[in-house]
């Protein structure tokens, strides 16, 4: 099974995961040990958490994409909104010169009918259309585009709030069925043999025609079955270098041939194996992973001293010895 791609582990998912966990958790009765289920049984389970999380990333990928209009939709309610505003303080201003003209002029009843305290709206508007239609009724337009882009405005805003807490939501409960699926996959990842009580590795002789040790048998078809790998793997050698490979007890996955360096997605899935192999190191009995000119016995990487080639220099393979 191919390892889930860093979209499946960054990317997050809709409020129906909650059915999803339920259909595969289940509660276990008191007092009543939960078997572990076997391989098989554990692929057809994330099988079927792989169909809902894609179904779950569609779901999730549509809210987004109507977060990002209602966002656009915002922005320009927000531009008629101050567009309207400038309209309406235009018109405010046109009938108040208007007002101080008939005021000067001596004709009281233009401005007493607008600022009258005890007019209703409407009343005024309809007084002063009389008078000054086209004005007026530029004015009481401008007012009302003015009103109805405030409320569209304060209805999107309210509405991006509501679907960005729907998102959140979503984007925890993706992390949930991640993470549980990420801990049926190391379920799959099956133990060393050779190991002691004590926790360390019992020496093993290597065997069978690809002459190397069970344990890193173990170890090259756990990798198999988790990466999709682009190339060969090459595991026994009979030169003698001083490292594992002459003893059985060491692989070289490639991310490239010829000596070339991997391509960006390759160097990606590089990155993933060594951190696949140095998270199960004691599952595994790993010992050490070599990748890019850095080792990493489990402490954190260590620079390497340049060997002269990218293949020398572990820059198209990872290299993972074992116990």
């Amino acid at each position: 099974m191919a390892a889930l791609s860093p979209i499946h582990r960054h990317v997050v998912l809709t409020v129906s995961l909650v059915s999803a966990l339920t259909f595969t958790l289940g509660t276990a009765n008191a007092g009543t040990a939960t078997p572990k289920p076997n391989e098989s049984e554990l692929r057809a389970e994330l099988a079927q958490l792989n169909r809902k999380v894609d179904k779950l990333i569609e779901a999730y990928a549509a809210k987004r994409e109507s977060l990002r209009k209602a966002r656009k939709a915002e922005e320009a309610a927000k531009a008629d909104l101050r567009r309207a505003e400038e309209a309406y303080a235009e018109a405010g201003r046109l009938v108040d010169s208007i007002a101080q003209v008939r005021y000067q002029s001596g004709s009281l009843d233009l401005p007493s009918l607008l600022f009258a305290p005890s007019m209703g709206g409407a009343a005024v508007v309809e007084q002063l259309t009389a008078q000054q239609s086209a004005h007026l009724e530029g004015f009481a337009r401008a007012r009302d585009l003015r009103k109805q882009a405030a409320d569209r405005a304060a209805l999107l805003t309210e509405q991006i709030g509501q679907e960005t807490k729907v998102v959140e939501t979503q984007r925890k409960d993706a992390e949930k069925v991640i993470r549980y699926i990420e801990n049926k996959l190391d379920q799959l990842v099956p133990t060393g043999t050779g190991r002691r009580t004590d926790g360390s590795w019992a020496p093993q002789l290597p065997g069978g025609d690809d002459n190397i040790t069970d344990r890193t048998r173990i170890m090259r078809e756990a990798v198999g079955r988790a990466f999709k790998l682009p190339h060969e793997v090459g595991c026994y050698r009979a030169e003698n270098d001083g490292g594992e490979h002459p003893l059985g007890r060491a692989c070289d996955f490639m991310m490239s041939t010829g000596g070339t360096v991997p391509s960006a997605e390759n160097v990606r899935l590089g990155d993933e194996l060594a951190a696949w192999a140095l998270k199960n190191k004691e599952r595994l009995g790993v010992k050490y992973v070599i990748w890019r000119q850095r080792i990493n016995t489990g402490s954190g990487w260590r620079a390497m001293s340049d060997r002269g080639s990218v293949t020398a220099n572990h820059f198209d393979h990872v290299h993972i010895s074992m116990y």
